[in-house]
């Protein structure tokens, strides 16, 4: 692929799994794509020597780390069509009870002040540049709408990115700029192939296995986001491995 890419994105979280996966499938699709994540070792490994792939190394925790990217990606591809917010943790394995101050605190650093911090530094840039406007995916997890038992920093951040997308796609209403909420269920990435493989926990306390899904899956769906004008809004989506537990949960 040789010809310019007609439009760019920005994926974080980039280096493994869901991440990887959507990455890749923008780059196939015709689109620049700025790969951000914690080592370039990995987002190297997804890149995969493409030539509209560009690898910036990033804490989305640290604002000006985040500027930086934003920066990079500018200086390269012109402009900012597509923010994926991917990156998260699942944070503590712990019910209200157990949980430690400083894992909750570390597990909303990345989840919702990370994912706050590259929206308002891709808002800032599309409603600078001319045309005016672009699309902001946050991940949010089916978790932003049913939890799974004992994972309430994950839940609580995730219900929180319901907020922040809705927030978004109100306030970039003047400038050409949507956001949609992508609820994601058992993708199949190594930390979910850990999670379900022995036996989930679910709300019996019971543990069974759950079905998966190809990440693939995803990353076709985000693609097809990425490439909708943006005259239109897709503020929520789920996606899910189907026959999990998720509707009617428990």
């Amino acid at each position: 692929m040789t010809d310019a890419p007609h439009a760019s994105a920005i994926v974080t979280g980039a280096g493994s799994g869901i991440g990887r996966a959507i990455a890749r499938a923008l780059l196939a699709g015709g689109f620049g794509v700025t790969l951000a994540g914690r080592r370039s070792g990995p987002l190297l490994e997804t890149a995969a020597g493409d030539p509209h792939a560009l690898v910036v190394e990033t804490d989305i925790t640290d604002p000006s780390q985040v500027e930086r990217l934003l920066a990079r990606h500018v200086e390269r591809f012109g402009r900012l069509d597509i923010l994926v917010n991917n990156a998260g943790v699942f944070g503590p394995n712990a019910d209200i009870g157990d949980l430690i101050s400083a894992e909750w605190e570390s597990t909303l650093a990345v989840n919702l002040t990370g994912a706050m911090l590259c929206a308002g530094a891709a808002f800032r840039q599309m409603k600078a540049q001319s045309p005016v406007g672009g699309r902001i995916i946050n991940n949010g997890s089916i978790s932003a709408q049913t939890p799974r038992p004992r994972s309430v920093a994950y839940t609580t951040t995730k219900h929180a990115i319901a907020g922040l997308t809705k927030s978004i796609e109100l306030d970039g209403r003047a400038h050409r700029i949507t956001a949609t909420q992508l609820d994601i269920g058992n993708a199949r990435t190594e930390l979910i192939d850990r999670l379900v493989s022995d036996g989930a926990l679910q709300a019996d306390g019971s543990r069974r296995p759950e079905p998966t899904m190809d990440a693939g899956h995803v990353a076709d769906l985000v693609v097809q986001l990425a490439r909708m004008p943006l005259e239109v809004s897709v503020p929520q989506l789920t996606v899910t491995a189907a026959g999990m537990p998720f509707i009617g949960r428990g």
